[in-house]
Order: structure tokens, then sequence, then C-alpha cells
């Protein structure tokens, strides 16, 4: 399946009640293929007139407790940012899908990686957090979309499964297992109507204005404490011949599929490279990714964007070793072989230290 084809469906096995979008390339195949399988299973589809009517649909489906999603592409998820701030205040569990194109701007229509502060940092005002996974197949581009609901229902918060144009356009084997987690229980927030006699219940708003004393205050306090949990509960990632790697490569989504080819090529050329792939973007897997730099003389980190997702990985190791990158930007894509060039030339690098450790004293050697 096509991969756009394979997140929609993936959506659908997991109870999608509602969706809403507006086309943009190179996630249009999200939006058609609901167009004509919501539908036929009695569910809700609609294009909305534009991306801030998606989102804003997708709060108000969501806040009465029904599975609801979007979809959309860097520019298009820039105009949802407010949206997905009041939705993170109001703790409404959202799904948003972001297929990633070249920017800034308008960009153009291949893939890229660009969005990544986007995702993790967030563009809308305020303190607040988006779970973001980040799949490297297409295979797990479906077990992460079921997860992404389940976490958003779990936390009571917006989460995004972003992928690149690549992963989103690209065709692959695809085992769609049954939707396994069970979605948790919303009876106690849900915004469905408060009934008449003994179903009666108190009134509930889900909102994200807090005019009244210190209730902005407490509930910035409260989602901290959130966050915390996700935090220490929700971290995912992968390591790949990371243990006795001297050469530690760090990349996410698609680009990650090329270096784990390229820690294989450098293994046979007698380097012991290694892989770390946060799948979890946020939460970002630093104590995990701190644990597993130790003892490596250096860290590749192989990204479709300017080093974005670097300043993470520089953040978790602390200093515990140098690193470098290796970038593409607006569109281009990252080669096995100029990831092998670097890895020999870091290994070489690697080398020269190691021999003037052994030939002067320590204090005279500057890395």
């Amino acid at each position: 399946m096509k991969g756009n084809k394979a997140i929609a469906q993936a959506a659908i096995n997991a109870g999608l009640e509602c969706y809403f979008g507006y086309p943009i390339t190179p996630q249009n195949e999200i939006g058609e293929f609901m167009s004509d399988e919501m539908p036929r299973l009695s569910r809700t589809y609609i294009s909305a007139e534009s991306e801030l009517a998606a989102v804003n649909m997708l709060i108000g489906a969501a806040s009465t407790g029904t599975l609801s999603m979007t979809s959309s592409s860097s520019c298009a998820i820039a105009l949802m940012q407010e949206g997905i701030s009041a939705m993170a205040t109001a703790e409404i569990p959202g799904v948003i899908i972001s297929v990633m194109r070249a920017g800034p701007g308008l960009g153009n229509i291949t893939p890229s990686q660009g969005d990544y502060f986007q995702a993790t940092k967030g563009g809308g005002n305020g303190d607040y957090r988006t779970i973001v996974l980040a799949p490297s197949t297409i295979n797990e581009a479906v077990e992460l979309t079921y997860k992404t609901f389940y976490l958003a229902f779990k936390y009571r918060n917006p989460a995004m499964l972003l992928a690149d144009g690549m992963l989103g356009q690209m065709m692959e084997p695809v085992e769609l297992k049954p939707f396994d987690l069970k979605i948790p229980d919303s009876s106690d927030w849900e915004a469905d109507g408060v009934g008449e006699g003994a179903n009666k219940r108190p009134f509930r708003k889900l909102v994200s204005l807090h005019m009244q004393g210190n209730d902005l205050i407490l509930l910035n306090e409260k989602l901290q404490r959130k966050y915390n949990t996700i935090q220490q509960n929700e971290v995912m990632y992968e390591k790949y011949m990371a243990d006795d790697a001297d050469i530690l490569l760090t990349a996410f989504g698609t680009v990650a599929r090329v270096a784990k080819s390229a820690v294989q090529k450098a293994r046979k050329l007698g380097i012991k490279a290694g892989l770390f792939r946060p799948v979890t973007l946020w939460p970002f897997p630093s104590e995990e990714l701190k644990d597993t730099a130790k003892g490596k003389k250096t860290i590749l980190d192989i990204e479709l964007n300017e080093g974005q997702m670097m300043l993470d990985v520089k953040a978790a190791i602390d200093g515990v070793c140098p690193i470098e990158l290796l970038s593409r930007l607006g569109g281009a894509i990252v080669k096995e072989g100029e990831i092998i060039e670097k890895i020999k030339e870091l290994s070489n690098k690697c080398s020269l230290s190691h021999n003037a450790a052994e030939k002067f004293p320590k204090e005279q050697i500057i890395c």
C-alpha cells in the first residue's frame, strides 16, 4: 500500500468516526481515501473550506469523546497551530497527521523533515506540548497511527503522527494488524449532553480561555504534571548495532532507513557504526540517548533540515562526546554513499585523535 492510504486505513481500523481535511500535497491520498471509505461505513467525512476550519471541526467533534482526526502538510499545519494550542489547553484528544513537504513558506512538494520544530516545539502560543510519533516504514506508520489515537485519549492531548512526503508516497508490503489498544474511557469528561433524570450530570465545559483568579495558573501546573508523566512513561526509540559502536548515527523517519543501511556497509568496512532512532520525537528519549552515547567517539546526526533534532540530541548527550551534522535542505534526499563517506571521514579523524593521545600528554590535545 501507499503510505498515505495505509495511514488512512489504520485510522479507520482504530475506530475513527470523524475526518475533517483540506487538500494539500503530499498527503492528499489520505483525504481522498477517507472521502470514499468513511461515507461507505456511515461515518463522517467533511472536506473543510480551509485548514483552520478543519482543525476547529476536529476540536468540536473530539470534545464529545468521538475519535476524530485531521491531516495536512507543513505550511497548512502552520495554520492549525492556534487550534492545536487550544486543544492542548482544553485537554481535547484530537489526532493530527502531518506529512511534511519542503519549506519554508509554500516550498515545494518534495520530502523534507523541516517541520521538526513545528511539531515538537509547537507553533502555537503558551506552555503546551503535542505528543509526536515518527514512523520510518509504512508498516510502522500503521502501528503508530493506532498508538497515536491511544495516547491522545489516554492523556487527553493532541497527538501527531509525523511523516515525510517520501513515506506518504512510497509503497511497501503492509500487514494491517487489528487494532488491539483499548481506547481509554472518556465518559467522565466528554461534552455529550447533560441528559435527563437519572442520567443528568453536572454541566461541563472544555475551553481554552481561563479568566478567573488563579484558574490559568492552576491549569498550567496541572498540564506540566501531565507532560512529566508522559515523559516518564511513553518514550519510544530504536537502537541498531549501537551498543558497541564507535560512531553513533542519530536520525528519524525515513532518513533513519538510509542511515541503517549505511551502518551495515560501514560494519563491512570494519568501522563500528550504530544507529539511535527516536520514535517519539516528543517526548524525546533524552536519557536513553545519553546512556547510549557514553563511550562513543562521536555522533553523526543526519536530517533533511538544518539540524533541528540535533539541538535535542546535543541537550540529551550533555557533552559526553562530539557531534557533527549531515543535512540536506529544500527537498533533497541524503544518500547512503554520502553517509558512508562522512562515517569514513569521522573514523579517520577519531583514529588521528587516538594516535595523538598516545603521542602527546592529554593536556596538549584540543579536539
